[in-house]
């Protein structure tokens, strides 16, 4: 495979770069036009550095004397070709630059809209560190290349004047340039076929290196409770040991071609004063013609390794182009329709599961997928609660995943008022229902903004009826700020039971017409979680006017639901009151007795909603 990349990656880069021209021609075109005038000017400044020797240095040392008027309008033409030369660089690295700058930030967007578009399933398959990886440095990666790239489009446009500039002075002179550029070119295409691999290699280990720093960042509760720093930390050290060995191939590389790459144009330099000065005894050429080559062949040095350094980037940038497009044509997006279910006066919404089949599909496409819902019919009627009970593994979670439609179901429907969700376009399906998990996000914000969100027509008024239908309104009326507190990453500044309470607020403060809780409040005392659901169920006092379907395991909260669903191995076993389940089915009975009891042990040992952050981002629990 790196053989393969070797021989493509000059085509490639090539494709590559004429993306991002397609892209910013505009941008381009004034970075070009600064990087051709600052070329012509190199060759102006080497025939006027010439005509300044052969005919007013040289003539001075004849006579002994200087002309004042010649001095005077050498000193201006080359003030003014400086001027010139000056203007090409700031548009052509203006122009680099903005180019550069506009193609990532673009991308970057891109990336994270694919991102989002994809299906979890697509998700689970892939690495965060990866994902991070691809929209950071793989896109710094793809684009690298176009900081250099006006320069040696520049730099080419200056060859081609050179060489016919060096035939009108004279043939063997010429000769001497024909051979020269070639060379340089020839020892780039050698230098970025050899560089293809290792650059490679080491875009794919820089991901690797982000995506085990970024589990051990999110699992340090695991890693220190289990011990296993030291472990943890020699695995990182090992990929970053393959990184750092991978990156100082990718230098010693570097090291062989840069000096060659540098000397190839002294040389030319050399032979050039040395056919030159057979040319002038022979007297084809004048002192002037000789002093204007050989200081072309110098000046051009510089500027021709922009030509290498977009050759030498080609390798790094299309590893990161590949590693982009595998997120930008992943497929597995699920598409909205174009219905809308947004009534005058908001009321509850029926969700409804019809044969609903669902699995996930495998890593690998030969593999068999994994079924994990089978022939599941319910409802929710509306305005009333619905309890998902189940052990675990029973596919209770799934299901409040296809009711919000994280994930679509492989056979059957599930609808909202009769609407397959499908069907429903992503605002209308945003505002009807909401899902509040097992697992709550809180963003490194204030707690205003993770309530509101930035949704229109939540204010301050809003944000604080959610937070009394959450019980959540006395804890942050007692924060330093209020809602202005800062809540740090992940909510750290806060116990679990207030984080529950604070994306159960948010998911409120929207008003939605369908309510899941996957088991949302497992860290909130049973005495406040029973409030907040008979709040929910109340709207007359202020409550939310919306349907709940609750995945449950308290006594408590089960018994407040009008209609409990059973679930076990993927399928919907019974259905009913709490009293009628627990009198008739024994696997129920069993459950709901086993949860007591622990629950019971829980309370006993430790209460709930007592949690002191500490400065590492970890929690401890502590006792009243």
């Amino acid at each position: 495979m790196a053989s393969g990349t070797s021989r493509d990656v000059l085509g490639k880069g090539l494709r590559v770069l004429g993306r991002a021209i397609r892209e910013q021609p505009r941008i381009f075109a004034v970075a070009v036009a600064g990087s051709v005038l600052f070329g012509l000017m190199v060759i102006a400044s080497a025939y006027v550095v010439g005509g300044v020797v052969g005919k007013v240095v040289v003539p001075a040392i004849a006579r002994g004397s200087v002309a004042g008027g010649a001095l005077a309008l050498a000193a201006t033409a080359l003030f003014g070709i400086s001027v010139l030369r000056v203007v090409g660089i700031f548009g052509r690295r203006l122009g680099a630059g903005y180019m550069q700058y506009r193609l990532q930030a673009a991308y970057r967007r891109r990336v994270t809209r694919r991102y989002l578009d994809l299906p979890l399933a697509w998700h689970h398959r892939n690495a965060t560190g990866t994902l991070l990886s691809n929209a950071n440095s793989d896109v710094e990666a793809a684009w690298y290349p176009i900081a250099p790239l006006p320069f040696a489009v520049g730099t080419l446009v200056m060859l081609v004047g050179a060489v016919v500039s060096l035939f009108l002075t004279d043939w063997a002179l010429a000769l001497v340039g024909l051979a020269v550029f070639p060379a340089l070119f020839a020892l780039n295409v050698v230098y970025s076929r050899q560089m293809a691999p290792r650059q490679a290699r080491a875009q794919r280990l820089r991901a690797e290196v982000s995506g085990i720093a970024h589990e051990s960042f999110d699992g340090a509760l695991v890693v220190k409770t289990m011990g296993r720093e030291a472990q943890e930390t020699d695995r990182f050290a090992a990929r970053a040991g393959e990184l750092r060995d991978a990156l100082i191939a990718v230098g010693k590389l570097r090291g062989v071609f840069d000096p060659m790459l540098e000397t190839l144009p002294s040389l030319g330099t050399l032979a050039v004063l040395v056919v030159g000065a057979v040319r002038l005894r022979q007297g084809a050429i004048s002192v002037t013609e000789l002093v204007s080559v050989a200081f072309l062949f110098t000046v051009l040095a510089f500027p021709v390794r922009a030509i290498g350094w977009v050759l030498a980037e080609l390798p790094r940038s299309v590893a990161g182009w590949d590693r982009l497009r595998r997120v930008l044509d992943a497929t597995g997006e699920m598409p909205y329709g174009a219905v809308t279910l947004d009534p005058a006066t908001p009321t509850p919404a029926t969700l409804a599961f019809h044969d609903v089949h669902f699995g996930y599909e495998p890593a690998e496409a030969h593999l068999p997928g994994t079924e994990v819902l089978g022939e599941v019919t319910f409802t929710v009627p509306a305005g009333k609660t619905v309890a998902l009970v189940g052990p675990t593994g029973a596919g209770k979670s799934t299901i409040t995943s296809l009711a919000v439609r994280l994930v679509d179901p492989r056979t059957g429907t599930v609808t909202l008022d009769g609407v397959d969700v499908r069907d429903l376009t992503a605002a209308s399906l945003a505002s009807t229902v909401a899902l509040v998990a097992q697992v709550p996000f809180v963003f490194d914000d204030t707690v205003r903004a993770n309530i509101a969100l930035d949704r229109p027509g939540i204010g301050d008024e809003e944000v604080w009826a959610a937070l009394r239908l959450a019980e959540a309104d006395g804890f942050v009326a007692a924060l330093p700020d209020g809602l202005d507190t800062m809540v740090g990453e992940r909510g750290t500044s806060l116990s679990g039971g207030q984080r529950q309470r604070l994306t159960l607020a948010r998911a409120l403060a929207g008003r939605p017409r369908l309510l899941v809780l996957d088991d949302a409040t497992s860290a909130v005392d049973p005495r406040v979680e029973a409030a907040i659901l008979a709040g929910l169920r109340a709207p007359e006092g202020g409550g939310a006017p919306a349907s709940i379907l609750v995945v449950a395991y308290r006594r408590a909260t089960i018994a407040l639901a009008d209609e409990v669903i059973y679930v076990e191995h993927g399928r919907v076993v019974a259905r009913g009151t709490h009293n009628e389940l627990l009198a008739t089915v024994s696997g129920y009975a069993d459950l709901v007795t086993a949860y007591e009891q622990a629950e019971h042990e829980r309370e006993q040992s430790r209460p709930y909603d007592e949690v002191t952050p500490l400065t590492s981002g970890l929690e401890v629990e502590v006792d009243r």
